[in-house]
């Protein structure tokens, strides 16, 4: 047990309290340590010179793979058809350099779940998904471990935003179910209106967890409910996000974000996919090279954070890592 000593404090000058013992537990103890690292660790990624790097896709990658990522639980149905693979994909990302694996949380929602007679399987899964991912980062005490957190709804479908009542409780009870699952960070990703992301940010303050939050965006700058991104990042500003980032936007649509994303100073951050699927292909498909061409770009902007959404692979998560390790070795 650790005892903490609380020094006595003076009471308007006339009265002091005595001195305060408390008992800290070794689990108690362990978990503030382990928060404690995981803050410098973001903190210190997003100050140097090469900044995080992101994993990339799960979906997609599930897809290309053989097996089922079908609507509504999209990756999730790996969880219950295949855990193994989603432990390989952690372990092929940790292993092309990836400093934060996202656990496969982007439909384990009571909400998503529930439309296959599943709700109740909620948190199972969502430990699940932890675990997995913590497996696949093998011996690399370096990675971080992010919850995904996404839309309720459809991702591109901002009219089907629930209600405010159901946005706080239902990502509340996702954060919760993360936070409890063991993840480092939660992930708030591909939002396509403020009002939800401003719910999903609440939520992730109130498990105490440090949370990134990011946007999908169309064209010239604004999410797909048509607000401004800028109007969208300051909503969150007093919620303390640790980044800002789009996500699941083609590269072609990045470049109108950057300068929004750099006025908001904050730390931000960019993940691409690699445009819309078509019968062959997506309609961006770039090669690992190429993918890392754009980063620079991105990099050379100001965004600390960079990794893959839809379509991108290991390899093009390897191209991004070498990147940013050839930034790291100019200063």
């Amino acid at each position: 047990m650790l005892a903490l000593r609380l020094p006595p404090r003076a009471f308007f000058a006339f009265f002091a309290f005595p001195v305060l013992e408390v008992e800290v537990g070794d689990d108690m103890r362990d978990e503030y340590t382990r928060a404690s690292s995981v803050e410098a660790r973001l903190n210190s990624g997003l100050a140097s010179a090469s900044g995080l790097v992101l994993d990339g896709a799960m979906g997609t990658e599930l897809e290309r793979r053989g097996l089922r990522a079908s609507l509504p639980l999209w990756s999730a149905h790996a969880l219950l058809e295949a855990p193994e693979m989603v432990r390989v994909i952690h372990a092929e990302y940790a292993a092309a350099g990836a400093q934060i694996l996202t656990a496969n949380t982007f439909r384990t929602q009571r909400r998503a779940l529930g439309r296959e007679g599943l709700a109740d399987r909620a948190e199972e899964l969502t430990r699940l998904a932890v675990t997995l991912a913590r497996e696949g980062a093998g011996e690399r005490e370096d990675v971080l471990i992010a919850g995904s957190a996404p839309t309720l709804e459809d991702c591109y479908r901002p009219d089907l935003v629930p209600s405010d009542a159901e946005l706080e409780r239902e990502h509340g009870a996702h954060a919760d179910a993360l936070a409890a699952g063991g993840v480092d960070l939660i992930l708030i990703e591909t939002m396509n209106t403020a009002r939800e992301a401003r719910s999903a940010a609440r939520a992730a303050r109130a498990s105490g967890l440090p949370f990134f939050a990011s946007f999908v965006c169309g064209t010239g700058g604004r999410l797909l409910s048509g607000e401004a991104l800028a109007d969208a990042l300051d909503l969150l500003g007093p919620e303390s996000p640790h980044c800002l980032l789009v996500n699941c936007l083609p590269p072609s649509a990045v470049g109108a974000c950057l300068p929004i994303l750099r006025e908001a100073k904050t730390a931000f951050g960019v993940y691409a996919n690699l445009g819309e699927p078509r019968e062959s292909g997506r309609s961006e498909d770039c090669s690992p090279e190429q993918l890392a061409a754009h980063a620079r770009v991105w990099r050379d902007a100001g965004a600390r954070v960079i990794g893959g959404c839809c379509g991108t692979e290991p390899a093009h998560i390897r191209a991004l890592a070498r990147l940013a390790t050839s930034d790291a070795t100019k200063t």
